[in-house]
């Protein structure tokens, strides 16, 4: 996770030498930007290019006083009740790069650059991605999510390697919303600044973008920022300015600001909608579509009904990679909410490669069924194959319809419908290719 070539290399100021991952983006549109009043979440998921994501369901849980939660490095303590969720992510971790819940909060992370980043980043805590599932596992909210996150943060700590058998590590920013409002949650470290919107839309990138709009912040930031040296303690306190390790720019660039400009120009006229979100996770001249050795591995368009609307939420997941060569598939929270096991990458229990330490002695397969078949269709893709192409022609207007579809259905919900919203995911896994 981090930027394209259009974007300057941050240096870390710390004695550690981190790579530079590839990053992904996150954007959200908010009323009077979006059509019918929804709040519409969207985000790829750019990864190293042989990682698999796998796109989950797990229903809500009651949990004992004493029991205990195994995350992907360290244990924590569980709650007594979690939210139902449906993720999607690296299939080698427990956590997730992004993901909704049964109440339309959605949430998605990105890899930041800050200045106290060290050696220490390393060690074993809660990954980024470990956070964002427990925040939606915990909160009901798009507030309920970010105190659940700033919460394990203040008390586990984040760090250990974010890729499988790869020694990197990065802080991490996150954008949640639901349906009202929407938090970007920016971290360095232990300490944290958070800006909330409520109108509008907003995206976030591999950068520290909050500066001096800081509605919640983390006890003793401005006193660490001091006593650090990042701040002389005059003037406004401009979070990203202080905090990020290659400094900032006045001027929006690289991938942030091609997002920004994709999301303002889409959005004008307050029409925007769920093709529109499709549209700026396939844009690859803006980097947003990453296809190189860090690549897309993974989409999701999540569009939450506003708070006076009896509709339910519809998550958009194409679980394979490349968006511009996947098809979104659609599912809906609703009782007995199932996805099938065409998009869930197989299980290696106690004897997977990430819980042995040393960790990451071996390697396994990690390819799930629908992955397969798209990487074959990807293969015929990248050969120009015409057969190929005019399928992905055919299977991206399926989409199109699909999305129509599914939006009338959803205006009109009722219990008669669940079985069809039940299956809408599972069957367009199995069926198609992409």
């Amino acid at each position: 996770m981090f930027n394209n070539e259009d974007h300057t290399k941050q240096e870390m100021t710390s004695e550690a030498s981190f790579p530079a991952p590839k990053s992904c983006d996150t954007f959200v549109a908010l009323p009077p930007a979006t059509s019918n009043g929804a709040v519409i979440f969207g985000k790829n998921s750019d990864r190293p290019m042989t990682e698999v994501q796998e796109v989950v369901y797990v229903p809500s849980k009651d949990h004992a006083d004493d029991e205990k939660l195994e995350c992907t490095y360290i244990s924590i303590d569980q709650v007594k009740h979690t939210n139902a969720v449906i993720l999607s992510k690296p299939s080698w971790l427990w956590g997730a790069e992004m993901g909704s819940n049964e109440h339309g909060v959605c949430i998605g992370n990105e890899a930041v650059w800050t200045k106290p980043q060290s050696d220490s980043d390393l060690d074993e805590r809660l990954l980024g991605m470990d956070l964002v599932r427990l925040g939606l596992e915990r909160g009901a909210t798009a507030k309920e999510a970010l105190d659940v996150i700033t919460g394990l943060l203040a008390k586990y700590g984040q760090g250990g390697p974010c890729a499988e058998g790869d020694q990197w590590s990065y802080h991490n920013s996150f954008l949640i919303s639901d349906k009202s409002v929407a938090w970007v949650l920016e971290t360095a470290g232990e300490h944290w600044a958070a800006e909330k919107i409520t109108s509008g839309v907003r995206n976030i990138s591999n950068e520290l973008s909050i500066r001096t709009k800081i509605d919640a912040m983390s006890d003793g930031l401005k006193e660490h920022a001091k006593s650090n040296g990042y701040w002389d303690g005059e003037g406004e306190f401009d979070f990203a300015n202080v905090y990020s390790s290659g400094g900032v720019s006045d001027l929006p660039s690289g991938r942030y600001g091609a997002g920004k400009a994709l999301l303002e120009k889409l959005s004008k006229g307050g029409e925007f909608g769920t093709i529109d979100m499709f549209k700026i996770l396939r844009d690859e001249e803006s980097g947003i579509c990453m296809t190189g050795a860090f690549l897309s591995t993974g989409s999701q368009v999540s569009v939450v009904p506003g708070p006076d609307s009896n509709s339910p939420s519809c998550h958009w997941f194409t679980a394979t990679p490349n968006p511009q060569q996947s098809i979104f598939k659609p599912f809906v929270f609703c009782e007995g909410s199932s996805i099938g096991e065409n998009t869930t990458s197989p299980s290696y229990g106690a004897e997977d490669p990430v819980k042995i330490k040393p960790r990451f002695a071996k390697t396994v397969d990690r390819k799930h069924p629908l992955y397969k078949l798209q990487k074959q269709m990807r293969s015929l893709l990248d050969r120009g194959d015409e057969k190929a192409v005019e399928m992905l022609k055919n299977m991206l207007e399926m989409e199109t319809h699909c999305v129509a579809d599914t939006e009338e259905v959803l205006r009109n919900f009722d219990a008669s419908n669940t079985q069809k919203n039940n299956h809408y995911i599972k069957e367009c896994s199995g069926n198609a290719p992409l």
